[in-house]
């Protein structure tokens, strides 16, 4: 009698315990994906996690002027503003909320000029409020293709011999987190690799493989302005401030006007806009006045 009234009390306590469980589950809150960790699909160099939403046709204008001191910049061309590094100007569009794919035609600042620049991004996770995503994932590749005409000078950086030696790529892994309302982390670890590298003498050859790391943050003012920051680190032995190279970095303020309309200005000492080229060829110093006033403005319009 004893066993039967003891095995009667463990199924009542069980199924005490897996009804409260159960119960626990029910009135847990569905997990809700966090959204705007960012306000842009990019920081100021960097893409972030951030997708265009499906349907949307992002049309994308991109500038970066002359170095605003420094022995280039001052009174003379207005701080730079008379001159333009960079330029570009494309389109973008979210095939799906969690797949985007652009196209676009940069300026270019490198010895590499008149490029275009094709990119897809894949947004591998979707960081969850209440959720079992604690960050956001994504995978971006960028390919550059130069259309200018070849150099005559072997040993230059458009010494082209071959199409494929006017090819550039670009791999990036991104994690982010929104830690708050008013506060956003990322980092992003990159591959890129170009069919044709100058040679050296002294400094040592450059090789085709540069791999990357960066970092990036959000503060969150107002509803509509923020303040962003991005820094990447090329892991070379040959970029290095004594061989003419610096790491990129860039300040801005991001501000959302309503109606799909993001305004981005920014400062930073790269001169290019594409991974493939402010990463590898970043010459400019900030501590000589060696950087510039930038912007972007980015208007969507739905497709679909």
């Amino acid at each position: 009698m004893n066993k039967i009234l003891n095995v009667l009390l463990f199924l009542v306590c069980t199924n005490i315990l897996l009804g409260q469980s159960t119960d626990k589950e029910v009135n847990k809150p569905p997990a809700v994906k966090v959204f705007q960790t960012f306000k842009d699909t990019r920081v100021i160099n960097t893409h972030a996690t951030e997708m265009l939403p499906k349907g949307k046709l992002d049309f994308r204008i991109g500038h970066r002027f002359g170095d605003a001191g420094g022995a280039l910049g001052g009174w003379s061309n207005f701080y730079g503003l008379e001159n333009a590094s960079d330029v570009l100007i494309g389109f973008e569009y979210g095939v799906n909320d969690n797949v985007m794919i652009g196209i676009n035609r940069t300026k270019g600042s490198s010895e590499l000029r008149q490029n275009i620049n094709s990119l897809v991004k894949i947004r591998l996770m979707h960081q969850e409020f209440n959720g079992n995503k604690p960050f956001s994932l994504a995978v971006l590749g960028v390919s550059s293709y130069s259309t200018m005409p070849a150099s005559d000078f072997p040993g230059s950086l458009s010494f082209f011999t071959s199409s494929a030696h006017r090819l550039s790529y670009h791999l990036s892994v991104i994690l982010s987190k929104k830690i708050s309302n008013y506060f956003s982390l990322q980092v992003n670890g990159s591959w890129t690799y170009r069919n044709l590298v100058p040679l050296f003498i002294d400094p040592p050859s450059d090789t085709n493989d540069l791999a990357s790391v960066g970092f990036a943050g959000k503060v969150q003012l107002t509803k509509a302005f923020g303040i962003v920051l991005d820094y990447n680190v090329p892991i070379s032995s040959l970029r290095k401030p004594e061989n003419g190279y610096y790491h990129p970095f860039g300040f801005g303020l991001e501000w959302e006007t309503g109606g799909g309309h993001v305004f981005q200005m920014n400062f930073t000492n790269s001169t290019g806009l594409s991974e493939t080229d402010y990463i590898p060829y970043t010459t400019s110093n900030w501590l000589d006045g060696e950087f510039r006033w930038g912007f972007t403005i980015s208007r969507q319009f739905t497709v679909r």
